[in-house]
């Protein structure tokens, strides 16, 4: 017999869990330009960033359980947009993750119908998100669940600054 799946909003309590997750999606990517780069430190700063996330006003964490065991993750933030732009303010969707041996068994879906409550909740009409662009299992569940690709993010490497910059870049800085 299957566990019943269920999802709810994420406490204190649940932050070694959320660790564990947020951690796995990290490493999931570990030839990705940007997630790639996962410091050695990551575990131990994981728990103070992670727990501000959870007791921040203005956003969620939500876990996806199957009976006793967490199986997937997100992160909804309230975000203030360009002030010439509609909307106002919109959901940001991040940090999504769902263990690897639950996948395509309607735990995201599950999951964003709690965003969907959520941002009812908080009078936002519009989500948003990034996903990786090495993942097509990634772009294809974004898609199903209704979501368009509408920009790109870029990235261009620059030589590290010389400490004679630093140091000028300081200097500068103190004299105001």
């Amino acid at each position: 017999m299957t566990q019943r799946l269920s999802v709810r909003r994420a406490t204190l309590d649940d932050l070694d869990v959320v660790v564990e997750l947020r951690l796995a999606l990290l490493r999931e990517y570990g030839d990705h330009p940007f997630y790639g780069a996962l410091r050695d430190d990551a575990d131990a700063r994981a728990r103070d960033f992670f727990g501000m996330q959870i007791l921040a006003p203005r956003e969620a964490i939500y876990l996806a359980r199957r009976g006793d065991r967490a199986i997937g993750i997100m992160r909804l933030a309230e975000t203030v947009g360009s002030p010439l732009l509609e909307p106002e303010r919109y959901c940001y969707v991040s940090s999504v993750y769902v263990r690897p041996e639950e996948r395509r068994r309607g735990v995201l879906h599950a999951m964003m119908a709690e965003a969907e409550r959520w941002c009812g909740e908080h009078g936002l009409t519009e989500m948003r998100l990034h996903n990786s662009s090495t993942s097509s299992t990634a772009q294809g569940a974004w898609s199903a669940l209704g979501f368009e690709v509408v920009e790109e993010v870029r990235r261009r490497a620059v030589a590290a600054p010389s400490s004679r910059a630093q140091s000028r870049r300081r200097s500068h800085a103190e004299a105001y």
